[in-house]
């Protein structure tokens, strides 16, 4: 068993045992509306993971994903919703500050986690400026998008899935995929073959800003309104969740596919936990540790693999 193949194993292994536990505990969770309760916030955690997975695939580590989607949501259930011009140009302002942030950690070598974490508390505070307590209201054509109801399978499942599929094109298969990489694996011999690395940078981070507005869109769409902290557990779950779908913090090894099945599994492993009564002080750390199991068995098999 190669390396890339265990990448993709292991989630698919996690999130089915999670996924049997669920109903072996519930049977009733197995139809339709079930899964669609079960799943229910998958899709803006997948994406909030997919824009984690675009930095840490370039060796840095976003830590403001959380509060930049909490902005995002906030601009969406305000501005989106009143004045769509106004709403969607804060929007893809925001992208272009994400990727000049990028551009910046390179430029002046910058340590990532550093500069990020100073950006949530811009984006927090931004968010508690345009929205100071819960409100306001999600467009109809997002709100309908989010519920819609296909035969079948949700959207719940249906989201994530296309969403994987197409960052795996992406990321494995165009060629500024491999470019970053590349940037994320050697980028000395990305400067050396003559490509920018400070615009590869500015480029992921770009994406990643893409990512997280959709997440934050996505987000308004299900629950229909925003508060400037809805979205603060996206940091460490987006972390996990690339983690725990394969990625490595260096070497721009990352699966586009694992990560949107780790976030899958993140966001049944609540539920789960929920079904065992576990009370909710415990399912933080509850969530870690199921994290930290599969790791170990990923180390395992790494190792076994090395030592072949």
């Amino acid at each position: 068993m190669t390396r890339d193949h265990l990448r993709i194993l292991l989630p698919i292994f996690s999130l089915g045992l999670l996924l049997a536990g669920v109903f072996y505990l519930q049977p009733r969770a197995m139809s339709y509306f079930g899964l669609n309760l079960l799943f229910n916030l998958a899709v803006p955690v997948a994406l909030a993971t997919i824009a984690q997975m675009m930095i840490l695939m370039v060796n840095d580590i976003d830590l403001s994903i959380g509060t930049f989607v909490s902005f995002c949501a906030c601009v969406t259930a305000t501005f989106v919703q009143s004045d769509p011009v106004v709403g969607y140009a804060m929007l893809l302002g925001a992208i272009a500050v994400y990727a000049a942030m990028g551009a910046i950690i390179h430029a002046r070598g910058l340590p990532a986690i550093v500069v990020t974490l100073g950006m949530s508390f811009f984006w927090s505070g931004m968010a508690i400026l345009i929205l100071p307590s819960p409100g306001g209201s999600a467009p109809a054509w997002l709100h309908a998008m989010m519920k819609a109801k296909p035969p079948f399978v949700p959207v719940a499942i249906i989201a994530p899935i296309v969403i994987g599929l197409i960052m795996h094109y992406f990321v494995k298969r165009s060629s500024l995929g491999v470019l970053l990489r590349g940037v994320g694996g050697n980028s000395q011999a990305i400067d050396r073959s003559g490509w920018s690395v400070l615009s590869l940078k500015a480029t992921a981070y770009g994406i990643a800003g893409l990512f997280g507005v959709l997440s934050g869109m996505a987000l308004v769409g299900l629950t229909t309104s925003a508060d400037a902290n809805i979205a603060l557990r996206y940091t460490l779950l987006s972390i996990a969740g690339v983690i725990l779908g394969g990625g490595e913090f260096t070497g721009g090894r990352v699966s586009p596919i694992g990560a949107v099945i780790g976030a899958m599994t993140l966001t049944l492993a609540a539920s789960f936990l929920s079904f065992l009564h576990l009370s909710s002080d415990w399912q933080i750390g509850a969530q870690g540790a199921i994290l930290i199991l599969v790791l170990a068995v990923r180390l395992v098999f790494t190792r076994r693999e090395a030592l072949a």
